[in-house]
C-alpha cells in the first residue's frame, strides 16, 4: 500500500513538474550550423529545462521559412533572420521584431565543383547562384555580391546546404552557398573550391547579418518565458565555449569530427559574434534594404525605436 502510495506521489510530482514547463517552439533553418546548434545543445543538455522551458524545434529551409513560421504563430522564436529582411516585414506590418543577435560578422561562402571552370564571380556571369530562401541573409548577400563585382547572375533558392549541395553535384546549379561546418569535409578531399565569401562584402564585417525574432504575441502574453528563453540560451553558449562536452555534442549532432567541430567554433565563430545583445551596421542594414528594394526609405528614428524596442539587453 506504501509503495503504491509513493508511486502516485511521484506521479503526481513529475506531472505538476511537467505543467510547470513553459512550451516554447523555435524555428531555425542552417541545421548542423555552429551558430544554430545552441538551440538543440540547449535542449538535449537539459539547460532550457532547469529554466523552466519545454522546447519544441522546428527546422527549415531557411530565413524565409523560419520568418512564415514565426509570423503565422507556428513558431513563437525563429532564429537566424537577415535583418533587412525583417525590417521589411515590420514595414509591412507584420507581427514580428528582432529579440536578439544570431551573428553579427561574416560566416557563409559559396562554392563550385572542383572542375568548374569558374574560378571567381568574375567567370560567372550569366551562371546560378544560390541562396536559401527569399529573404534570407544568404538572399541579400548574394544580391551584395552581384552588385559589389558587376556580375549578372542568376539568384536560385536552393533550401538547406544539403539540398544546395545536391543540386550543385548534380550540375542543377552553378554556385552553391554554405556555412561551416557544412563542405568543410568536402573542402579537405578536393570535391569543391571556394570561389567567394559573404566576408567579401565591406559592410557585412561588423553588421548584425542575422537575427532571432518573435511573434508580437508572444512578446507581449509571455515576456517571462521569452526573457527566460534569453537567459537560457546565454547559458547554452557560454557552455559551447567553455565545456569540451560541448563540443562532443556538438560533432555528434552535426555528423562530423570533433577536430571539425572545434575547427569551425574558432575559426568561424568568435565568441562576442553571437552574444544576444551584440547590434551593429544597422544603417548599413537599411541601405541595404532599401537598395535591394525590401523598403521604401530608412527607418525613421521613431520606427527603429518600435522596432527594436524589444532587443536583448
Amino acid at each position: 500500500m506504501l509503495g503504491r502510495l509513493s508511486a502516485l506521489l511521484l506521479s503526481v510530482a513529475l506531472s505538476l513538474s511537467a505543467q510547470a514547463q513553459e512550451k516554447i517552439t523555435i524555428a531555425s533553418g542552417a541545421q548542423g550550423n555552429w551558430e544554430t546548434a545552441a538551440a538543440e545543445l540547449g535542449r538535449s543538455s537539459g539547460i532550457f529545462k532547469k529554466h523552466g522551458l519545454d522546447v519544441q524545434l522546428l527546422w527549415t529551409q531557411g530565413g524565409g521559412e523560419t520568418q512564415q513560421a514565426v509570423t503565422s504563430g507556428s513558431a513563437d522564436i525563429g532564429i537566424g533572420l537577415g535583418l533587412a529582411a525583417v525590417m521589411s516585414a515590420y514595414t509591412k506590418g507584420a507581427p514580428v521584431r528582432p529579440v536578439a543577435n544570431a551573428m553579427t560578422g561574416p560566416d557563409v561562402y559559396w562554392y563550385v565543383q572542383a572542375n568548374s571552370p569558374i574560378k571567381s564571380l568574375k567567370d560567372a556571369a550569366g551562371k546560378s547562384m544560390s541562396y536559401s530562401t527569399v529573404g534570407s541573409s544568404t538572399y541579400i548577400a548574394v544580391l551584395g555580391l552581384q552588385k559589389l563585382y558587376g556580375v549578372d547572375l542568376k539568384p536560385v533558392g536552393t533550401g538547406s546546404p544539403s539540398a544546395t549541395y545536391t543540386q550543385v553535384m548534380s550540375g542543377q546549379v552553378d554556385i552553391g552557398w554554405a556555412g561551416p561546418p557544412f563542405g568543410m569535409d568536402q573542402l579537405r578531399k578536393g570535391l569543391i573550391r571556394v570561389v567567394v565569401r559573404e566576408a567579401e562584402l565591406p559592410e557585412f564585417q561588423n553588421q548584425t547579418v542575422r537575427v532571432m525574432i518573435s511573434n508580437l504575441n508572444f512578446i507581449q502574453s509571455r515576456p517571462k518565458a521569452l526573457e527566460a528563453f534569453r537567459t537560457a540560451y546565454m547559458e547554452v553558449l557560454d557552455w559551447m565555449y567553455s565545456d569540451p562536452a560541448a563540443v562532443k555534442a556538438y560533432s555528434a549532432f552535426s555528423g562530423i569530427s570533433e577536430e571539425i567541430a572545434l575547427q569551425v567554433r574558432e575559426d568561424y565563430f568568435p565568441r562576442k559574434a553571437v552574444d544576444l545583445n551584440r547590434l551593429g551596421g544597422v544603417d548599413f542594414a537599411m541601405k541595404d534594404a532599401v537598395d535591394m528594394k525590401f523598403i521604401k526609405e530608412p527607418l525613421t528614428r521613431q520606427q527603429q525605436d518600435e522596432f527594436f524596442a524589444h532587443y536583448a539587453k
